[in-house]
């Protein structure tokens, strides 16, 4: 019998790895193959955590870092790249070097410095480091208040302040930024900025304790609609609507904040 192949649009993820499942590269995958694309990764880090806790984090090599991306781009280039938590200088310069090196294009970066339970991945002291030399990768950049607040150095307290940040974040060399909204007290309301326009993209709160991995999903949900050709607003926004049923359809999984549902197409029954 011949096989039947077909040709899945190849997408990368860039980095650490969730062991539970729910975050990380494990979440970027999970999303990658609910777009129905070709997933592929390149870990940075080993975090050994739960629903609950995050018990302790190994950082990869470098060496190792860049064996992963030259096996990458020698053979399958991505269309598009999710970066997720880079947690120390030496690995922001490796992944600085291979971007610059293998040119790669429509960058989405979710800026994870905490986990779920508040615990640091990043070092306060790295994230200028990072500000002057990650961001001015990023086609769009994904950041929650508490990530923005500590990215732009003021309180987010409203929506003006939100917009406020989003600008200092394109001034700092993000093309496009989504402002998440989901840690603000009044709504869960997202602010976009494209360098010209503002865009409020309305969203209803969800109750539910069961959001671990919510901006990992987000944003490697953003970087599958680019990689599959939608406009940077129309990628967004079906992002938004695909994360808003995998937190409706959460999975009751755990003791802590338990995952979304990535499959929730297929498995809400």
């Amino acid at each position: 019998m011949q096989a039947k192949g077909s040709n899945l649009i190849p997408i990368l993820t860039i980095a650490g790895s969730d062991c539970s499942g729910g975050a990380g590269i494990q979440a970027d995958l999970k999303t990658f193959s609910a777009h129905n694309l070709f997933g592929m990764s390149v870990i940075l880090s080993v975090v050994a955590e739960n629903t609950s806790r995050v018990i302790s984090v190994h950082h990869i090599p470098e060496e190792i870092i860049n064996e992963q991306f030259e096996a990458i781009f020698e053979d399958i280039v991505p269309k598009a790249i999710k970066i997720g938590m880079i947690g120390t200088k030496e690995l922001m310069n490796c992944v600085a070097f291979n971007l610059e090196k293998y040119q790669a294009k429509n960058i989405v970066i979710d800026p994870v410095m905490f986990a779920k339970n508040g615990f640091a991945l990043m070092k306060m002291q790295d994230c200028h480091h990072f500000k002057e030399n990650i961001l001015k990768f990023a086609d769009v950049l994904t950041p929650n208040i508490p990530e923005a607040e500590f990215l732009c150095d003021f309180k987010i307290q409203n929506e003006q302040d939100m917009i406020k940040a989003a600008k200092k974040l394109h001034k700092l060399g993000a093309k496009n930024i989504v402002l998440k909204g989901g840690h603000s007290e009044d709504n869960a309301n997202d602010v976009l900025f494209d360098g010209n326009e503002i865009y409020i993209l309305k969203a209803e709160r969800i109750k539910t304790k069961n959001t671990h991995g919510t901006g990992c999903t987000l944003s490697s949900a953003i970087a599958s609609n680019i990689a599959k050709g939608f406009s940077i607003y129309d990628a967004i926004k079906e992002a938004k609507e695909y994360v808003k049923n995998a937190i409706y359809y959460s999975l009751n999984l755990g003791k802590g904040c338990g995952p979304t549902n990535h499959f929730y197409k297929f498995l809400n029954d």
